[in-house]
């Protein structure tokens, strides 16, 4: 792919680049960046991605807003089968970093980051008017607005990737009819406006102390509320209710020009997008933190949980009974996990072994450690119960499968040689102080032989050493963790 960013560098500009450099990934997608140099020193980046869709989207974007002098990167060019493209190099520093560079020893945001934040809320009523238009709307991703279908996608990603992934028992039905009740509440005023969708933080650029919009290829037409929400209750951000206030009132006296709105009017209709962003955000903590097991998202969980709590208590989410309980059931689970992670923070660090079964169709498990290394075994040399229709909807934790797998000794044999392996590497990092250890069981669809080896393997380690041991069935969703 690096070939292929540099064969369109050569192409747009007539010479090939002294320079490149591998930069970072773009967080939760499969974006990768290259600053590229010329002999004169002048940078551009490359961006490379999977999904060509997307990528058009941001170009197209990024042209159309620019003509409407929005603060968008300049973009120079894009492949024939928009698997990359060129754009604006605008530095590594986002409104997320220039913000923890104005944070006093208290946490309090001074003044030159609080002028940041307005400006910022000054130009949000540009880009959600002026960057309205068909032509926007028809090259948006994945769809042109937000409509019934998107916002039930996005309650049952935090349905599913949220909730179930913590274990909470909830009636699917009820449950259901309180997602449409509060759809509809979402959809029950018209709007003609750009959503950007993911306006936040790390998705604006500082660049010669002047905000960039980056990520905005996601967006949608759409209620002016959602981005207001997203911006002001992201959950990391940590803005006191204060500093929101004096937010808000600065973006209502830039939207005056556009539209003229009171604040009580504004404030009944954001909160409930505030509610619905909440769920958004953690359904993608989920899938991104319980499911990948990416730090980031992880470590994000307990400041969502917050969020939805300080919501809950403002009655936000009393129209709504049942989805209520569950967000009781949630808060209380976050408690938990408070007490857990002070509980971790007193004690010493030890040795965590993270036991994952996948399927090869799906790709090996990432290494989100930043350790590298343990083991991959393949579990695919055993007999397969899913070659059966009587265990094609079962698991390597029912039992039919269980007594399938070891009726014929293989994977009694194949685990036997695997034990005496990871219990020497297991010793020998809790000896030398190691932190992670990472132990991966694969097979055809990661249903049955690997998930009996992973979870007889998670077992028999967290018995033996009694170390702290997260399994990870990764195509059914299920985590666990032994401690």
């Amino acid at each position: 792919m690096e070939q292929k960013i540099i064969d369109l560098y050569v192409k747009t500009f007539g010479e090939t680049p002294v320079k490149v450099e591998h930069l970072f990934g773009g967080g939760g997608s499969s974006r990768c960046y290259y600053i590229m140099s010329n002999n004169k020193g002048e940078n551009v980046y490359g961006v490379t991605s999977k999904s060509p869709d997307e990528n058009e989207a941001f170009y197209k974007l990024s042209l159309l807003f620019a003509e409407k002098n929005l603060s968008v990167p300049q973009v120079y060019a894009i492949s024939e089968d928009r698997l990359c493209y060129l754009q604006q190099e605008l530095g590594t520093t986002t409104l997320k970093d220039f913000l923890a560079d104005c944070k006093s020893s208290d946490g309090e945001i001074n003044e030159k980051g609080k002028n940041m934040l307005k400006e910022v809320m000054t130009q949000l009523p540009d880009i959600q008017f002026k960057g309205a238009s068909d032509e926007v709307f028809n090259n948006c991703y994945p769809v042109p607005s937000f409509d019934r279908m998107s916002v039930m996608f996005d309650l049952n990603y935090f349905k599913y990737c949220f909730v179930k992934l913590l274990d909470i028992e909830f009636n699917e039905v009820l449950l259901q009819n309180d997602f449409e009740r509060f759809t509809s509440n979402l959809l029950d005023e018209p709007f003609d406006t750009f959503l950007y969708r993911d306006f936040q933080a790390r998705n604006i650029m500082i660049y010669n102390d002047k905000p960039y919009y980056i990520d905005y290829q996601g967006g949608r037409k759409g209620p002016i509320y959602y981005d207001v929400a997203s911006f002001l209750w992201q959950a990391s951000a940590g803005y006191s209710d204060t500093l929101r206030n004096e937010l808000i009132d600065v973006y209502l006296s830039a939207l005056k020009q556009y539209k003229n709105v009171s604040k009580d009017e504004f404030m009944s209709r954001l909160m409930l997008f505030v509610l619905f962003r909440n769920l958004q955000v953690l359904g993608a903590y989920g899938f991104r933190g319980l499911w990948e097991k990416k730090k980031h998202f992880i470590d994000s969980i307990p400041a969502g949980i917050a969020n939805l709590e300080s919501l809950y208590n403002q009655g936000i989410i009393n129209n709504y009974p049942y989805l209520k309980g569950v967000a009781e059931k949630i808060i209380e689970k976050g408690k938990a996990m408070n007490k857990s992670a002070i509980k971790a923070e007193e004690a010493p660090q030890g040795l965590t072994v993270q036991v994952t079964s996948f399927s090869f169709k799906k790709g090996i498990p990432q290494d989100e450690s930043g350790n590298g290394g343990g083991y991959v075994f393949d579990c695919r040399s055993t007999n397969n119960p899913g070659r059966y229709d009587e265990y094609k909807q079962l698991t390597g934790l029912d039992k039919p499968v269980i007594d399938f797998l070891e009726s014929d000794g293989e994977i009694l044999n194949f685990l036997n040689n695997i034990y005496p392996l990871v219990d020497f590497h297991t010793k020998r990092f809790m000896d030398r102080g190691f932190t992670h250890l990472m132990i991966s069981f694969g097979c055809t669809g990661g249903r049955h032989r690997s998930v009996y080896s992973a979870q007889h393997v998670a077992e028999h380690i967290h018995k033996k050493f009694g170390v702290r041991v997260e399994l990870l069935h990764r195509e059914q969703g299920i985590y666990k963790v032994f401690e």
